[in-house]
């Protein structure tokens, strides 16, 4: 089970938020925007912040840091780590599980994350075997999206997915955004779109957009 930061808005809470880290950055990284998604009064929830395992990564000159999969390159057409995308999606399957077991159910735990993170709720959240209460990828984009139709699952065909992206960034542009709602929403996903003049980052308007897309879905 990976290591992770864990903050509970309150006591027994009744839903459960898993957050995956962007490429580098460990489970403290957006651990301080709770407050401003949950407020005292709300539903109490776990917000659930995993560590990455540490790997080598291709494009930073193989220098080890916390990475999901390895990325070999940007450009349409190079190979996707496969085997790493897969392991990370069966972690955060292990994570969804502790969960049930803490007794919180699947309908009620959102898989999300940041870039990186994002990419791998995007692959795991429409394949898992029992249905989510959605799943939210931020400035990031689908993984072996060629495979999805044969493999995701139709308990979460109608599961909410929420979408932000910076229509100012460097790192992942923001048409790998836009081709993944495309490619969710002909699915028949329900996709809830946004776009902000920002980089590669978060910003306060989209924080109050992602709290109050989880008191809609928890």
């Amino acid at each position: 089970m990976l290591e992770a930061i864990e903050i509970e808005t309150g006591r027994k809470p009744t839903g459960a938020v898993i957050w995956l880290h962007g490429l580098g950055a460990d489970g403290h990284d957006f651990a301080p925007i709770v407050p401003q998604l949950v407020g005292p009064d709300e539903r109490p929830l776990r917000f659930v912040f995993p560590h990455a395992p540490v790997r080598p990564v291709t494009i930073n000159g193989g220098m080890p840091m916390r990475a999901w999969y390895d990325i070999l390159g940007f450009d349409r057409g190079i190979p996707q780590d496969t085997a790493g995308i897969r392991a990370s999606a069966a972690e955060a399957a292990e994570l969804i599980s502790r969960e049930n077991q803490r007794g919180i159910p699947t309908k009620r735990i959102v898989l999300g994350g940041f870039s990186q993170g994002g990419a791998i709720s995007l692959f795991a959240g429409p394949r898992h075997p029992e249905k989510l209460a959605g799943i939210m990828g931020l400035s990031c984009y689908l993984l072996l999206e060629d495979l999805l139709p044969a493999e995701r699952t139709r308990v979460n065909y109608q599961t909410p997915i929420f979408l932000a992206h910076g229509t100012q960034d460097p790192v992942v542009d923001v048409r790998r955004g836009t081709e993944a709602r495309q490619l969710l929403e002909a699915g028949g996903y329900p996709v809830e779109w946004h776009a902000y003049p920002m980089p590669h980052s978060v910003c306060p308007q989209e924080i109050e957009d992602i709290a109050a897309w989880l008191r809609k879905v928890l």
